[in-house]
């Protein structure tokens, strides 16, 4: 056989030997692009660090952990954690307004590189996105005026206080309440915030969100903080996959943590620190 011929033969045992490979792919529903070497499948910490920007959405429509100051700029729990991240990382941060329903699909399309928005965690969550440790609490307390001196349970006992009937914290002020407590219940939330505003109780038993919205509108309430009813952590959100950047986000969790960081940012924007969070 020539060297010509030989070449030949070669040629076309390598042409048959891929296209074998390639009809196993097939027909495993499998395809050549899904089995090259995955060099980028885990880069948004190194296009990060290379643009030396990281996209974070916040909410800007939720106090005390998002919403717009009067400078008109993001302010709020989570928009403090946002850029204290950005600066651990070395890198500007891009603040991108997000709202409950696209907040996910923000980091899916990677118009985000992280979720930082009162993100809880569950199952069906953790099916699309992966979730870092958590950084905030997120509760349901009750809340009265600096003035009132209330440390325990045992002191609401002759005071008013506001719920609305049926939410998470009527069921869970049922379990805890003395029975000399006065609980006023109230159809929806706006009913329960007016009666606390007005003067009509002398506490609201409600979430940590809505007692920062009644913070910021009412400073001359001097609402704080009391009891704690139900904890529900926050979480931030990273894309599926993306095991390099939630471990640098987790490090510099741990980091504040250890710092006494988280306490006091939630101390400042909750009215408590941030206490033993889950990992």
């Amino acid at each position: 056989m020539s060297s010509r011929t030989s070449s030949f033969a070669a040629a076309v045992g390598r042409h048959r030997t891929r296209r074998t490979a390639l009809a196993v792919l097939a027909a495993a529903g499998l395809s050549a692009a899904l089995v090259a070497p995955a060099a980028h499948a885990q880069s948004a910490l190194d296009n990060i660090l290379k643009a030396k920007e990281i996209k974070i959405a916040i909410p800007t429509d939720y106090p005390p952990y998002g919403f717009v100051g009067t400078d008109l700029k993001p302010q709020g729990l989570d928009v403090e954690m946002a850029n204290y991240i950005g600066t651990k990382l070395g890198v500007k941060v891009e603040l991108i307004p997000v709202t409950s329903a696209n907040r996910i699909p923000y980091l899916q399309t990677q118009k985000a590189d992280l979720v930082i928005s009162t993100l809880g965690k569950n199952a069906e969550r953790e099916k699309v996105i992966d979730f870092t440790a958590a950084y905030a609490p997120f509760f349901q307390a009750v809340f009265a005026s600096k003035s009132l001196n209330i440390k325990s349970f045992a002191d609401l006992t002759g005071k008013t206080v506001a719920v609305t009937r049926g939410a998470m914290e009527d069921q869970e002020l049922a379990k805890v309440a003395p029975a000399g407590v006065d609980v006023k219940r109230f159809e929806d939330h706006a009913a329960s915030i007016s009666a606390f505003v007005s003067g009509q109780t002398q506490a609201i038993a409600t979430s940590a969100s809505t007692a920062g919205t009644i913070m910021v509108k009412n400073p001359g309430l001097n609402t704080e903080y009391k009891l704690l009813l139900k904890d529900s952590p926050n979480f931030i959100g990273v894309a599926k996959g993306e095991d390099k950047l939630r471990t640098r986000v987790n490090e510099i969790i741990a980091e504040a943590k250890k710092a006494g960081d988280l306490d006091k940012l939630s101390s400042k924007w909750l009215g408590r620190p941030a206490g033993d969070l889950p990992q």
